[in-house]
């Protein structure tokens, strides 16, 4: 059973910089697809990004692109969200999740593993 712990969380005002890290234990990291996704108050969770097993290659919304990073650590079963010039609307939720496919990794029927959430919000 994998277990996925998110932290870093909390609040930034617009135009600042977050980094949520996500801990993952249970199972070999490498062998699982990473993805961070967001629950807006009032909306339905969405992906923001992803990045496949191999750390190769990396996915991101339209919405992030150009502001949001996602890395991965082997050596320290660890998975990033470097978050930079933020706005109100990236305000949610953010979930950690683990797949065991590098395939279409954008969705989130393709993740087996989710962690509990960690809350950011950007105020304006």
């Amino acid at each position: 059973q994998v277990q996925l712990v998110e932290s870093g969380g909390g609040l930034v005002q617009a135009g600042g910089s977050l980094r949520l890290s996500c801990a993952f234990s249970g199972r070999t990291f490498s062998s699982y697809s990473m993805g961070w996704f967001r629950r807006a108050p009032g909306k339905e969770r969405e992906f923001v990004a992803a990045i496949t097993r191999s750390g190769l290659s990396t996915y991101y919304a339209d919405s992030v692109k150009g502001r949001f990073a996602v890395s991965g650590d082997n050596a320290k079963n660890m998975v990033y969200l470097e978050m930079n010039n933020m706005k109100p609307e990236d305000t949610a939720v953010y979930y950690c999740a683990a797949a065991s496919t590098a395939w279409r990794i954008t969705a989130q029927t393709q993740y087996d593993y989710w962690g509990q959430g960690t809350q950011v919000t950007v105020s304006s």
